[in-house]
């Protein structure tokens, strides 16, 4: 499939379905993508037609009806199918995030330790998610890396939350769950 240009308004909206869909494995109603994403269902319902011309969402008829994401949808935002995927775990603020799956870590600025910094793209909503949260990611399943941060921003369109490492270690042994 050639490579669709998503504005950032369709991104964002689309990103939140698939999260919603994986929480549900339903339908998701516009109503519910528009609380997430903070726009009117109205709004949802007209990028939807977009998106539906893209071949990235189906519509779902009836009164269990709304919307899927099809696996275009899956291609555009160039997200992997984590059905299969080993369970990186995610706290916030202390709390297990069952609902979120760490997809990509990415780390930045490691020659300047003061300035260390991960990018991590998770699968799940990031809406509950601020700038001066804790967040631990890990231990991963290979290397068992475990690094805990603070959020200083978030990208809602790619899913990706950006984190101050205050602490990185590589491997650790069995952390408290």
């Amino acid at each position: 499939m050639s490579s669709i240009e998503l504005t950032p308004s369709q991104k964002n909206i689309l990103q939140e379905l698939v999260n919603l869909h994986r929480q549900s494995e339903s339908a998701v109603k516009g109503e519910d993508i528009a609380e997430q994403v903070d726009r009117n269902p109205g709004t949802i319902r007209n990028q939807m037609q977009s998106l539906k011309a893209l071949q990235l969402v189906e519509g779902v008829p009836g009164p269990k009806g709304g919307y899927k994401p099809t696996s275009n949808a899956y291609e555009a935002l160039q997200v992997q199918n984590m059905d299969d995927a080993a369970d990186v775990p995610l706290k916030h603020n202390g709390e297990a995030v069952p609902s979120a799956n760490v997809e990509e870590i990415d780390l930045t600025s490691v020659h300047h330790p003061e300035e260390c910094r991960a990018e991590i793209k998770l699968q799940g909503s990031i809406s509950e998610f601020h700038e001066g949260d804790t967040i631990t990611v890990g231990p991963t399943p290979l290397s068992k890396l475990r690094i805990i941060g603070t959020i200083e921003g978030k990208d809602d369109t790619s899913n990706i939350l950006i984190l101050t490492i205050d602490d990185m270690k590589a491997p650790v042994g069995d952390v408290e769950k």
